[in-house]
């Protein structure tokens, strides 16, 4: 496997040129209904977007990191709390239910030298915090997060573009 030098200038277009949705249709629907799935405020949007900056960061992916960024920038969230997030075990700036929410989706995205990623143990301690219909719900967005992780991989569209326009 070909390595990229830690000095090498980071190309500034996207790899595949062509928007996804206008090759695939379908996939506007399924973001939309995912988008839909995820606002029935069961969960507080705040959450959902801790928790996807959180999946971009796991990953290693700049767009998704830049995305949800700006989406909680945009929410009124501090810049305390928003860079906080890749540090949270320590960080004073969230609740338990926060927390949890973050364990569990780094649980998912992090293989375990244990076994099982997701223990019942932190399931047990994430459904302290959430309802039925709310623990579904997070586990919808962070199924949504990782659903965007294999596009943002794979077709690597420009970071700190419009969420509709990364691909020009």
């Amino acid at each position: 496997m070909e390595t990229r030098s830690i000095t090498a200038e980071v190309p500034t277009g996207p790899r595949m040129s062509e928007d996804p949705v206008e090759l695939v249709p379908e996939l506007a629907e399924v973001s939309a209904a995912l988008f839909k799935a995820t606002g029935n405020h069961s969960v507080p949007r705040a959450t959902i977007s801790l928790v996807q900056l959180r999946a971009g960061q796991i990953v290693g992916n700049t767009y998704l990191t830049v995305l949800h960024t700006g989406f909680l920038r945009k929410a009124g969230e501090s810049e305390e709390r928003i860079t906080a997030v890749s540090s949270w075990q320590d960080a004073p700036y969230f609740t338990g239910a926060e927390r949890a929410a973050l364990a569990l989706v780094e649980a998912v995205l992090q293989p375990s030298a244990h076994g099982e990623r997701v223990s019942d143990e932190l399931y047990a301690q994430v459904a302290e915090h959430y309802d039925p219909k709310a623990l579904a719900t997070l586990t919808i967005a962070i199924g949504q997060v990782n659903f965007f992780i294999a596009v943002a991989l794979i077709a690597k569209p420009v970071p700190g573009r419009s969420f509709t326009e990364p691909w020009k």
